[in-house]
This record gives structure tokens, sequence and C-alpha cells, in this order.
């Protein structure tokens, strides 16, 4: 029961439960089950991007240009198709290379120039936001893409990356996103890694004293630089639904969603300084954000009140993750 309790996914889970239940005492749409696909697809679509931003927490990191990156690699994939007339999935290919590009050159920046990773991706954030307007203007003379639905491979790739299926439960039609799937997938793979590989040692390990883990032979560089590679695999992954769900992709979309995706990995565990947090805690944290946000909603409440929640959850869940990690320590 102790090690079980020093968890840094427990608060999250119980805070989760607690969430749900009392949602589903206030508000009675809450209980519908015709309404659990919209809140699966809302936590999935922050918990997708929320598990790489929990691992780089980990590890003593931040990404503040990681919600402008989904808008980059959706907009890379529309732009270029449409410049080149390129059939969609070489498209597909191009900002995958141009989104790891980006999280290449964060990790290198962060690891050769040791600035801290507040300054580093904030100039990301400030560059991409400017490229994804003016280049978007520069192409299409407007501040969203053309549509490339009439291109060659369109099909294809929306059922790969923004197809839905129904769940028949109860005599009720649960539609369930894809973005579920990449949510569930993205999970299992980082908490195995965090729990199960040397490499999620080595993460834990940059993430609680970079010089020390230098000292036992940790590549610390190395390990940096694939967290941001991550980083921006699932922002690619994020991005091609965003195009492919809605057909188009409006440059000014993603400014604020980093703080989102943080505001997850903390009430799931993660501690702002490293080497402490989970991975499943964050995706926890990413339902919690999902139900609390349509519960408000279904509720019939104000949802100017939405951000002074969220605000508040995330200092309660700060106090307890130090918490957490202090009676970790002591046992």
């Amino acid at each position: 029961m102790t090690r079980l309790l020093v968890r840094p996914e427990i608060g999250s889970l119980v805070g989760g439960f607690a969430i749900m239940v009392f949602f589903l005492a206030v508000a009675p749409s809450f209980r519908n089950l015709d309404n659990i696909g919209t809140i699966l697809y809302q936590a999935s679509t922050i918990g997708m991007m929320a598990v790489p931003i929990a691992m780089l927490m980990i590890g003593g990191e931040f990404d503040l240009s990681a919600g402008v990156l989904v808008t980059t690699a959706g907009l890379a994939a529309a732009l270029l198709g449409w410049w080149f007339n390129l059939n969609v999935w070489a498209a597909v290919g191009l900002a995958l290379l141009v989104t790891l590009a980006v999280g290449l050159v964060n990790g290198l920046l962060l690891v050769r120039t040791k600035l801290p990773s507040f300054l580093t991706t904030l100039s990301t954030f400030f560059v991409l936001q400017g490229m994804n307007l003016g280049l978007t203007r520069w192409v299409t003379g407007n501040v969203s893409t053309h549509q490339i639905a009439d291109m060659q491979g369109w099909e294809s790739a929306r059922r790969v990356f923004a197809s839905q299926f129904a769940l028949q439960v109860a005599g009720h039609s649960i539609t369930l996103r894809i973005t579920l799937l990449f949510w569930l997938l993205l999970t299992m793979l980082g908490a195995w890694i965090m729990l199960r590989t040397r490499q999620g040692n080595w993460v834990l390990a940059v993430g609680g004293d970079e010089d020390a883990a230098r000292a036992s032979g940790v590549p610390v560089r190395r390990t940096k630089v694939a967290l941001y590679l991550f980083v921006a695999f699932c922002a690619w992954l994020s991005g091609m639904h965003l195009l492919f769900g809605y057909g188009v992709v409006q440059s000014g979309e993603g400014v604020g969603k980093e703080f989102i995706y943080i505001i997850a990995a903390v009430i799931g565990g993660c501690l702002m300084n490293g080497g402490f947090g989970s991975v499943v805690g964050a995706s926890v944290g990413a339902l919690i954000y999902g139900m609390t946000q349509l519960g408000i909603n279904y509720a019939g409440w104000n949802p100017d009140w939405f951000k002074t929640f969220l605000g508040v959850m995330l200092l309660a869940s700060t106090l307890l993750n130090v918490w957490l990690k202090r009676q970790a320590e002591q046992r």
C-alpha cells in the first residue's frame, strides 16, 4: 500500500475518479453514454501531446513550442502538397521531416548553448508562429490552407489519421475517433520506455541530477535530443489529424495549447524541476481536462470559470506532487 501511495500518478487517479463521480451527479448529460465519445476525443487530442511532454518534463526540460508545432506539421503537409501538386502521402512524409527538424533544432540548441529550455523553445514558439502565418499568407493569400481533398492519396490518409468508428454499448452508439487509439498506444509506449528500459532510467537520471547522470555514463545530450524528437513526432501525428480531420488548417491555431499539455502532465504527477513523474498520470491528467471542460458545459455552468479551475488544479497538483516525492524519497 505504501509503494502504491507514493506513485506519482496516484493523485491524478484519485482526482480523476472524484471528478467523474462529481459530474455524473450534477450533469445529466454527462451520464449519457452517447457523450462518452466526445469526452474521450477531447482527452485524446490533449493526451497525445501530454505523453511526450511528460517524458520531457521528467527529463527536466520544457517545450513551449509544442502547441504551434502541431499546427506547423499540418500546415507543412497542406502547403507542400498544394504548392508542388504532390501525392498526399509524399506531403505527409515531408511534413514529418519538417517537424522532426524542428525537434532536432530544439534539442541541439539546448545541449549546445546550455540555455534554459524555457528560452530556447520560447524562441522557437515565436519563430514558428510567425512562419505559420507568413508562409500561409504567401502561398494561399489567406490565413488558412487550401482544400487538398481532391488530391491523390487523400482518402487513404484520412482513413489513417482521422477515421472514426461506432461502438454499440447498452443500445447506445458511441462514436470513437482514431485519436483514442493513438493516445493509448503512445501512453503504453511511453510507460514501457520509462518503466522497463534503460533509456527510461536515463530520462529519470538526467531530470534528477544531470551532472551525476553524466558522471555515471548516461548520454545526457543524446537523451535530451531524443526527447525533443519524440515530442516532434507526436506533434506531427497530432498535426496530421488536424489536417485530415478538418480539411484545412488555420495558421493561428495551437497558440496556448502548450500550457494545456504542461498542465495535463503536472496534474498527472510531473514536477516542474524534473526527475519525478508518470506518463500514465499525464494521460489521466488529459482525461481530467476533457471531463472537466465538457462536464462544465453539460452541467450548464458558465464556461468562463474553466480556466480558474485549471489554475487551482495546477497549484494543488504541484503541491501534491512535491509531497508525494518527499514521501517516496523517505521510503
